[in-house]
């Protein structure tokens, strides 16, 4: 008899690993391609930033900022005034 394994989201398995790291990837890549097309110019320590962030919901957010940011650093602003 065969065994049968599944991977629910959240058991940290190496796939589910490699998947989200991949997403993650993508994210950063298309902040700054949006960046790029918007004429910005990124500094080495914001490309780092970017390119080694691994939170999904925080890439999101920058995502969503870069599609107005006159400026690299607009997409690590607080939002606190």
């Amino acid at each position: 008899m065969s065994k049968v394994i599944t991977h629910f989201p959240g058991h940290g398995t190496l796939f589910e690993e490699k998947y989200l790291e991949g997403k993650a990837a993508d994210r950063a890549s298309l902040i700054l391609r949006v960046l790029d097309k918007h004429g910005i110019v990124v500094p080495e320590d914001a490309r780092e930033r970017i390119t080694s962030c691994t939170d999904l919901d925080t890439l999101t957010l920058w995502f969503d900022r870069a599609l107005t940011a006159s400026a690299a650093e607009d997409l690590f602003a607080d939002g606190s005034a």
